[in-house]
């Protein structure tokens, strides 16, 4: 086992690798671009019916919880740069069990982010070609020519990847840049045509109080548009000088994106037409309503500002499609690396690419766009799915400091104990205030893809690596209890008929979910692999490299 202190510059594969063709302003450009997607379009119309005028704090609230798990990857991403690092990191403290289940979790949510985003920016350009998609039972579904243009757009997404990352971060950079322009043009433009500011005591600053406020976080898009923060830590394996690239990228993708999004919430509120609130803020509602900013510049007399809304609402979500692209391929080339996949899934062509984790990214995109209930409903349940997904890293940082209490941390999270067990905190809230509603689809998912590994293990007998039961087991309580406090909680409130029961109260729920935390972290920790396994699936992974990242000072 060797103990070399340098950390390799490309990632060994079978048979290619992985380019370190990112630098600094691609990778955070990637994380950025990822969180300015179809959330910003939406989200502040969607949190201001939840929460009224506390959707401001929504957001922010909503962003500091983002920035603690965040910190919590930028320590474990700057140890070590891999691709596919939200997948591998569990695979190194806790063994196969534990990264596959999150894996499959992570790569469900991933991979219904692009069709989405595709099927958003249709959506929108329905107002001038209407032949996109069409109104079933209220629900705005793609028509057969309109699936065919998505089906095209997701080609190209795999084409651009194919073609190979550079190409990916010299493209993802211009619209990046473009889309940060248009979103900066709102908040000024806005603010400085109408700004009523008795909106915000309108019916009270928290029309829906508490409750309102919290459960917008997750289920009006505001976790969602901040979930982008994954990518620098999605795709580390291929940014020059990763242990300053990481930790820059993560922190600085969400605290600027919060400020925005921050701003374009309160410009939102304080321009909307006093009659859009006659029927209260839960029934607020305006003419072309359905692209909520493009309509209040209508109102506004800004014809200009609504067609560059238009035109953008068309490549945001485009961007953020081709990024999620990008980025499950890598989830997926990580769980064949981790072996609990088929191997085939971690082959590298010579331009470095994952080439056939692309290909089963665009087939099961194109599953997605069968007609879904609607963006709401489908936010909520890749929220869930990503936080949940991310809930494993707090556990991995504190078994990795006990683990490997030597190995190089470029960057180290502060606080002890105390941080990487709110961050842990702050993803099983975000699961609950999802609500009963989403969260018992999200755990019949997870049910599906343990009996698919079932039948992997069973195929490949003898051929995969050991499960570490022992050490992952942790993984069903969680999963199992997380799933009976969302049923015995209110998120969302019984009377909406969702089919919770209600026992647990508002303020009981905060409590339940701390002490249910603090019992699975313990858990975790006391049954964390030894040093020495954690050392093997360390090496095994960089074997081709004939070197380890493993290492003193």
């Amino acid at each position: 086992m060797s103990t070399s202190n340098a950390s390799p510059q490309t990632e060994a594969t079978g048979d290619g690798r992985l380019r370190r063709d990112m630098g600094l302003t691609s990778l955070l450009f990637t994380s950025v671009g990822s969180i300015i997607g179809s959330g910003w379009l939406f989200g502040a119309m969607y949190a201001s019916q939840d929460a009224g005028p506390a959707s401001v704090i929504s957001w922010s609230l909503g962003g500091f919880m983002i920035l603690l798990i965040g910190l919590v990857y930028a320590e474990l991403g700057s140890m070590f740069p891999v691709s596919g690092g939200v997948v591998r990191f569990p695979h190194y403290s806790f063994g196969s069990f534990a990264s596959y289940t999150t894996g499959w979790i992570t790569w469900l949510a991933a991979a219904s982010v692009a069709p989405i985003e595709v099927e958003a920016a249709l959506q929108y350009a329905t107002n001038y070609i209407p032949w996109l998609t069409q109104h079933v039972d209220g629900t705005a579904v793609l028509t057969v020519r309109g699936y065919g243009v998505a089906t095209a757009l997701m080609l190209l997404f795999s084409f651009v990847n194919v073609v190979g990352v550079k190409w990916f971060a010299r493209i993802n950079n211009i619209i990046v840049a473009w889309k940060l322009f248009i979103i900066m043009l709102v908040i000024v433009v806005f603010l400085a045509v109408e700004f009523q500011p008795e909106h915000f005591t309108m019916q009270g600053f928290a029309p829906m109080g508490a409750h309102g406020a919290l459960s917008a976080i997750a289920t009006a898009g505001i976790v969602f548009s901040f979930l982008g923060f994954r990518q620098a830590v999605e795709m580390a394996g291929e940014t020059k000088n990763p242990h300053r690239n990481i930790p820059i990228a993560i922190i600085g993708s969400v605290v600027l994106t919060v400020l925005i999004y921050v701003g374009l919430q309160v410009a939102f509120i304080g321009s909307l037409p006093t009659s859009a609130l006659a029927n209260g803020w839960a029934g607020l509602h305006f003419e072309n309503s359905f692209g909520p900013l493009a309509g209040v510049a209508t109102i506004l007399g800004l014809t200009w500002l609504a067609t560059l809304l238009y035109v953008d609402a068309f490549i945001s979500p485009a961007d953020t499609g081709l990024i999620y692209t990008t980025i499950t391929a890598r989830i997926s080339y990580a769980m064949g690396k981790n072996g609990n996949a088929p191997a085939s899934l971690a082959k590298v062509s010579k331009k470095g690419v994952p080439w056939v984790s692309v290909a089963v990214t665009f087939f099961a995109g194109l599953v997605f766009f069968l007609p879904f209930p609607g963006w709401q409903q489908l936010v909520g349940f890749i929220t869930s799915a990503s936080v949940l997904s991310f809930g494993s890293g707090p556990l991995v940082l504190i078994a990795m400091r006990k683990q490997l209490p030597e190995q190089k941390r470029p960057f180290r999270l502060w606080g002890g104990i105390v941080l990487p067990f709110l961050a842990f905190w702050s993803s099983n809230l975000i699961v609950y205030w999802s609500g009963w509603a989403t969260t018992w689809k999200l755990f019949a998912a997870i049910l599906i893809g343990l009996v698919l590994l079932a039948i992997h293990e069973v195929a490949h007998k003898g051929k995969t690596p050991k499960l570490d039961m022992r050490s992952g087991f942790w993984v069903i309580p969680w999963l199992l209890g997380l799933c009976v406090i969302s049923y015995l909680g209110n998120f969302p409130e019984v009377s909406e008929g969702a089919g919770n029961l209600g026992l647990i109260g508002f303020y009981l729920s905060f409590v339940v979910t701390g002490v249910f935390s603090g019992l699975i972290f313990w858990l975790a920790v006391a049954f964390q692999l030894s040093p020495e396994r954690v050392h093997e699936h360390i090496n095994e992974e960089w074997a081709d490299e004939g070197d380890a990242p493993l290492g003193g000072h």
